[in-house]
């Protein structure tokens, strides 16, 4: 009883820090789930998003999306381990989070998470697995065959391991993996809908808040996840072209695994005419997922509206009154109609749409903010209001967890992993060409 009483304490205190009330007759309320809680559905939607977008080549044959489809499935793999790093930022125990791994059942929807996010990081592995197989194959007979450095046997070592004894590169093993490639990436779309669209799911199904009691709460989350996914990648993808031909102007070796593959008409131009076509292209689909996450959004706030329950006076007030800037202006303004505007006007550039994607990344983190403190800003006797304020300068390690210093630390950690793991599975590498 003493231990739970200094949980329940240590609580107060965690949610205290960075809430202000308005006129609440209940004093144990607060934000309890802060910015960490927020960037674990927004993190969880980049990683479907990308494999979504990696998909539309090897589900659905989009030759014009070849080159990305690659690097996003890359990315994707690499934004995996990054998703739970909020929840356990957020957990006052992080060490018990492994629990939710080594007890799984389907009573508990966080449980159910676990077991979701298991089959699909095997799923995107094993797909990365095929992909790569003649890649990897292929460095190996190159690493055995050259002078080796300490980071040429490091890889050498990896690459055998990887391989799992599978050398045979003729022309039927090869197709092989490419089905391989196509049934995993196919039932990979529907675990990676269900990975986030359950965390629309946790919200959804709580009755006692009237902001998040909606059906429709899943299919909002799994729309906006994929446009977010579809619309990091078409930012790191421009940024990591131009970092490749930044290198290849300057004879250096960064993020170039097509020199490893044995590409020799490779050039800056070639690499420029690349970013365009693959940006410009991808943004096409992004108008078209855009266009499927605002409808859902504008109808469920019009559903509330036409339905008027009890509770519509209250989110009548959180939505056109208490949060109208963050939804309106922030939300649906610059996040979503500035943005799609910017993708419709003719000559689209890779400048553009970067740009677009930014706005597009920042609407949907907006969405889940709107959504998670939205839906603890007003008290459960409809009697007042809540404000978070997010520390920017931490006085402890729950502030800093829980601040702007865990909020650069989370976005942070995927490029460092695609970093080292790109040495290994070069997001860039052209499976047509030939490794010496």
């Amino acid at each position: 009883m003493v231990e739970q009483a200094a949980q329940v304490a240590q609580m107060l205190v965690h949610g205290e820090a960075w809430t202000i009330k308005d006129l609440f007759v209940l004093p144990n309320e607060y934000v309890y789930w802060s910015i960490q809680i927020v960037l674990y559905p927004y993190m969880t939607g980049l990683v479907a998003g990308a494999f979504v977008l990696s998909s539309l080549y090897h589900v659905f044959g989009v030759e014009k999306l070849k080159e990305i489809a690659r690097f996003a499935l890359v990315f994707s793999f690499a934004l995996l381990p990054v998703a739970m790093l909020p929840l356990l930022l957020h957990l006052q125990q992080p060490l018990r989070g492994i629990h939710v791994m080594m007890t799984p059942h389907f009573t508990s929807a966080i449980s159910a998470f676990g077991i979701v996010f298991m089959t699909y990081g095997v799923i995107v592995a094993s797909e990365i697995w095929f992909v790569y197989r003649k890649f990897i194959v292929e460095s190996i007979h190159r690493l055995e065959n050259k002078q080796r450095t300490g980071i040429d046997g490091l890889l050498l070592l990896i690459y055998r391991i990887i391989s799992l004894g599978a050398t045979d590169l003729s022309p039927a093993a090869l197709q092989a993996d490419h089905k391989a490639t196509k049934i995993l990436a196919g039932i990979g779309i529907p675990v990676a809908c269900f990975l986030h669209g359950y965390a629309g799911f946790i919200f959804g199904s709580v009755k006692a808040n009237a902001l998040w009691m909606t059906p429709l709460m899943p299919v909002i989350f799994i729309m906006s996840a994929v446009v977010s996914g579809i619309a990091l990648c078409i930012v790191s993808y421009a940024i990591f072209m131009w970092l490749r031909r930044w290198a290849l102007a300057q004879g250096k070796n960064f993020f170039l695994p097509d020199q490893l593959a044995g590409t020799t008409n490779l050039t800056v131009e070639n690499l420029k005419e690349m970013q365009i076509h693959e940006t410009t292209m991808t943004a096409k689909y992004l108008r078209i997922f855009m266009i499927l996450a605002i409808t859902l959004e504008l109808l469920d706030i019009i559903f509330r509206g036409y339905t008027a329950v009890k509770s519509w006076d209250i989110l009548r007030q959180v939505i056109y009154e208490h949060d109208f800037v963050k939804i309106f202006i922030l939300q649906y303004g610059i996040g979503n109609a500035l943005p799609f505007v910017m993708l419709l006007l003719p000559g689209l550039t890779t400048r553009r749409a970067c740009v677009a994607s930014v706005l597009v990344l920042f609407g949907v983190f907006m969405m889940r903010w709107n959504v998670v403190i939205g839906g603890q800003a007003f008290s459960l006797t409809f009697d007042g209001f809540m404000e978070y304020h997010l520390p920017i300068i931490p006085h402890d390690i729950e502030t800093f967890k829980e601040g702007l210093g865990g909020v650069l630390l989370v976005f942070s950690a995927p490029f460092v992993i695609f970093y080292f793991l790109n040495m290994i599975f070069p997001a860039f590498y052209n499976s047509d060409d030939k490794a010496h």
